[in-house]
């Protein structure tokens, strides 16, 4: 139970007494903590820190890309109203000169084209170019000698968009070799 020695002057139990002192029940002093055991409770409650700081980052990021997905939808919404308007005008004139209503339905549909345009879907309705799996669904093949193979003949459904960012591809009728 006795401290000897320098363990004494420190304040700290020599190893007998420190097996003396646990088995008698009696508790140890906390042994004040070096320049070891400092450094590493900085670098623990850094990288608390830090842990708390990329929560919070994340926390803020899921809240940014809400408010921008809500943006860009109501954006996109507002350029269609337009649209919808000028739909609604040819409606309620629905009694009116038919080919009149048939250039305003027409106006009204290069009026949508633009739009996708505008937002980075051009129409895609090409034909005579080459097949491109990239751009192209091809629903018929057919024998056409005055084309080359693999070339587009006819378009069955519009595509739009680019290379990189495609809404829908083009369908499309194709040819193919004779024989």
């Amino acid at each position: 139970m006795a401290t000897t020695g320098k363990a004494a002057e420190q304040g700290k139990p020599s190893a007998e007494g420190a097996e003396a002192g646990t088995e008698s029940g009696t508790r140890e002093v906390p042994v004040p903590a070096t320049g070891a055991e400092e450094k590493l409770a900085e670098i623990e409650d850094r990288w608390r820190r830090a842990v708390a700081d990329l929560d919070n980052v994340r926390k803020r990021h899921a809240a940014e890309l809400r408010q921008a997905a809500e943006a860009e939808r109501a954006r996109v919404a507002a350029a269609w109203l337009p649209v919808l308007d000028n739909l609604e005008l040819a409606l309620a004139h629905a009694e009116a000169d038919p080919s009149a209503i048939v250039r305003g339905v027409q106006a009204i549909r290069e009026q949508a084209v633009r739009l996708l345009a505008g937002l980075g879907y051009p129409r895609d309705d090409e034909t005579g170019v080459r097949f491109d799996p990239n751009r192209h669904e091809v629903v018929a093949v057919v024998e056409d000698p005055a084309t080359e193979p693999n070339t587009v003949t006819r378009v069955m459904r519009p595509g739009y968009g680019t290379d990189r960012h495609q809404l829908r591809p083009t369908a499309v009728t194709v040819s193919k070799s004779p024989g």
